[in-house]
């Protein structure tokens, strides 16, 4: 327990002016600063952190000023006024102004109130202070039972005092009051009077609210923007990767010699939408390009930047272009863009006439070959990943397929918690699902009970595509 004013000890000295005019000088310079500042802060109402952060140089100016006089009240003596010599009012709206005092002696029933005091209460000065017991009709009806829990423990459990409570000032409406004080104690140790500290706080309170408004409603407006940007890319993915789930329906298949499948997975609610892409083209020459990749990044930006990569990949694959120029190009494309990025991605080029596959990769996971009940991952040609490196070059691998194989394609992230090998390893134990599975479809929903239904951090996409004939 904090120890308690006595009514035999002598009051304390006021300290030495030197130190207290050094921290005085301290609190002008940096009043001036700060108010320096605020003045060039552009007075924009409509932008809610700006007003925000006018709030806050506010609030900071108004509480260095009440140290400045705070700390000047410190370093003054006050100076003796004859009875018969009314004081001077303090200045309107000074810190003298909304601090007063009050004592309320028990043994002698004596309340004393310091002028200060009948303004910041709104009472008369001519009429009598108000005793303990009267202080609470003062006081707004929800406050009151606040104010006899403060009083009653001070002088009851000689708990100091330090809260606040609402009056209604007659032609200023209502004001806030902080209140703080202590028991004095008398010789044998009981409570022989109390005193108390009251300073009115609402230009305070005030600029706190202002603060707390502003930064709620500059929250607000992020929040509102980030489901904006959140939803403007999930459209954007959704235009460029339609179908997200279901059979891929190339628009010249002929004969059909592939039955493909695809699904993008999408993140947790609030996780943020990657650049994740799968695609399957059907070119003039009959051949098929399969291809999957992400861009790093999230958001608008990152959407914005697959379609534009996804628009190249099937631009150059009409052109002819094999898989591994193919992303030397993108590639490219991706170290003269203006805002820096990297990407992965893994192109495939299938020829049904022979069967013959030509695929290139760009640090992305390779193709998984599913044939008879068992699956391997593909060698990987040489190919870093796209935007790391000016000039890079990619080879290129040739695979033979046969009827019935089947070829999963993935970006990163599929297996939640894991990746590379351990990934791998992951979804080459589907090889016995996959084997009775009967359409390239069966088989994306496979891996979708598998990996699909819990909780990620990330989106990812996975494509299927199975020989038929």
């Amino acid at each position: 327990m904090p120890s308690h004013l006595s009514a035999d000890r002598p009051a304390a000295q006021p300290p030495g002016s030197g130190p207290v005019d050094a921290l005085i000088s301290q609190t002008r310079r940096l009043k001036g600063e700060v108010d320096a500042v605020r003045r060039d802060t552009p007075a924009d109402g409509r932008d809610p952190r700006e007003r925000w952060r006018r709030a806050l140089y506010d609030l900071a100016v108004h509480q260095l000023d009440d140290l400045d006089q705070h700390l000047a009240q410190l370093r003054d003596d006050p100076v003796p006024v004859p009875d018969s010599v009314a004081p001077p009012a303090p200045r309107s709206g000074s810190l003298l102004s909304r601090v007063g005092s009050a004592e309320w002696n028990l043994l002698t029933d004596e309340v004393s109130w310091s002028t200060e005091l009948y303004r910041i209460l709104g009472r008369d000065p001519a009429a009598p202070p108000l005793t303990l017991d009267e202080l609470p009709s003062l006081v707004l009806d929800e406050d009151r039972p606040g104010l006899t829990a403060m009083v009653t423990g001070c002088l009851v459990d000689a708990r100091p005092i330090d809260g606040e409570f609402r009056v209604v000032r007659p032609g200023d409406g209502v004001r806030t009051v902080h209140m703080m004080g202590e028991p004095v104690l008398g010789a044998d140790g009981s409570t022989a009077s109390m005193w108390a500290v009251l300073r009115d706080v609402s230009e305070l309170r005030s600029c706190r609210r202002a603060v707390s408004e502003t930064r709620d409603s500059l929250h607000h407006q992020r929040h509102a923007a980030a489901r904006t940007e959140h939803r403007l890319a999930v459209e954007l993915q959704e235009a460029v990767l339609a179908p997200r789930r279901g059979p891929l329906r190339l628009p010249h298949a002929g004969s059909r010699t592939l039955d493909l499948a695809a699904a993008h997975l999408s993140p947790s609610a609030d996780a943020p939408i990657g650049g994740d892409w799968y695609d399957a083209l059907d070119l003039s020459d009959g051949a098929t390009l399969l291809s999957v990749g992400e861009l790093t990044g999230h958001g608008v930006g990152a959407a914005t930047g697959m379609a534009m990569l996804l628009g190249a990949v099937r631009g150059m694959a009409m052109t002819g272009t094999d898989p591994g120029p193919l992303l030397a190009c993108l590639n490219r494309l991706l170290d003269t863009a203006t805002q820096p990025a990297l990407g992965s991605a893994v192109c495939l080029r299938y020829r049904p006439e022979t069967r013959s596959l030509l695929w290139a990769q760009a640090g992305h996971p390779v193709p998984l070959l599913f044939r008879g009940g068992t699956g391997r991952a593909l060698d990987a040609p040489q190919g870093v990943l796209l935007g790391a490196t000016s000039g890079a070059s990619y080879g290129q691998a040739e695979e033979t397929l046969e009827v019935g194989d089947l070829l999963l394609l993935h970006t990163d992230g599929l297996v939640p918690g894991h990746a590379g090998s351990t990934a791998v390893h992951r979804l080459l134990g589907l090889a016995p699902r996959f084997a009775g599975a009967a359409t390239a479809q069966d088989c994306v929903r496979a891996v979708m009970r598998e990996f699909g239904e819990g909780e990620r951090q990330d989106d990812a996409c996975v494509l299927v595509a199975r020989v038929t004939a």
